[in-house]
């Protein structure tokens, strides 16, 4: 059984978070908490596999509670998040901090909803007491890593593509700030609720060197630039005269999300010859088909290692399907990267 602490501050908030993670046969609720005091007393003696933690509470806000036990005592910590543009930044900041994945807030009047609510909550929770977790580091120190030597000569229709999911956001931010001003364009898939993608781009625009966006229709592919797919949107890429451009897709789901990364990875086959895929920690096997269908057209494919990844799922997935070339620790991603588009 996998034990879970609520921490929470509204009374309803809790009790349908217990009523939805007990429907699962192997979770066990085994506390509620109503601020991190009160948290702090029973995770020492209930000893929890994982927690939930609200970001808005008194006495003591999540962040600061979440930083505390980061540093003291590491444990997976899934984020109850209000879904908004206010909610995002701090969101995002959590995973910073070291929480595993966030959740959003339950629609307390949407009863046709709770089911893929419980269903979206449970996997969650399972997946934090499974998930490795990354060294505590302040959201300063996080932001500084060395960019990798500018100056290379890139194959000049060279394309990155990257896709991730849980604990993508920390791991593409490695990548990225390793990237120098003038590398390939980067096509990004994270799987990433809307909003939350937009405030994504914004903060990795200010701790990159590239240019870093949430892609829009008819974006015309350029060195210098990253474009992120939107959180409720399929990103791919076409040909439009001598430019390749960004389409934004508003089909049905693929493998259970929107955006995926098989969508993005099969767009790209036409100029496959030209890219370097790489999938990152993340839940599920999305991406896995598409970049061996990438492979097999010609394309470089490489795959996090499991000792960097916080969710060895889809990385795993593409390992398993022998559809990736390489398998590296997450540091030495972005050199690949670079040297794997140049000339």
């Amino acid at each position: 059984m996998i034990k879970v602490l609520i921490v929470d501050d509204s009374p309803l908030i809790r009790g349908i978070l217990t009523e939805v993670i007990q429907q699962a046969n192997d979770l066990e609720v085994v506390g509620s908490a109503e601020d991190p005091y009160q948290a702090r007393e029973m995770i020492k003696s209930l000893n929890p596999d994982v927690i939930t933690l609200d970001i808005e509470m008194p006495k003591m806000d999540g962040i600061s509670f979440l930083r505390n036990l980061m540093r003291l005592r590491p444990m997976p910590v899934v984020m109850i998040s209000t879904l908004t543009q206010q909610g995002s930044p701090i969101t995002l900041e959590a995973l910073e901090i070291g929480a595993v994945d966030f959740i959003a807030k339950p629609k307390v009047n949407v009863a046709e909803q709770l089911q893929h609510y419980a269903e979206t909550v449970q996997e969650k929770v399972r997946t934090a007491a499974t998930a490795r977790l990354r060294p505590y580091r302040t959201s300063e120190a996080a932001a500084h890593k060395a960019q990798l030597p500018t100056g290379q000569a890139f194959e000049r229709n060279s394309i990155i593509a990257i896709g991730a999911s849980t604990g993508g956001t920390e791991a593409i931010k490695e990548v990225l700030v390793q990237m120098p001003k003038d590398a390939p364009p980067i096509v990004i898939t994270q799987h990433i609720p809307p909003v939350f993608s937009t405030s994504f781009a914004m903060r990795m625009d200010k701790t990159c060197a590239m240019h870093v966006k949430e892609a829009e229709d008819g974006d015309i592919l350029e060195f210098g630039k990253v474009y992120i797919a939107p959180g409720d949107k399929h990103l791919k890429v076409v040909s439009k005269g001598l430019n390749k451009v960004c389409v934004l897709d508003d089909g049905e789901l693929v493998n259970r999300h929107k955006p995926a990364v098989d969508v993005l990875f099969d767009s790209l086959k036409p100029f496959a010859k030209y890219v370097s895929a790489v999938l990152l920690t993340g839940m599920g096997s999305d991406g896995a088909r598409g970049m061996l269908g990438l492979l097999e057209a010609g394309a470089k494919t490489a795959a996090q290692d499991e000792q960097t990844s916080v969710v060895w799922g889809m990385p795993k997935a593409a390992v398993d399907m022998n559809a990736a070339q390489k398998v590296l620790p997450l540091q030495s991603v972005a050199a690949h990267l670079l040297k794997s588009t140049s000339r």
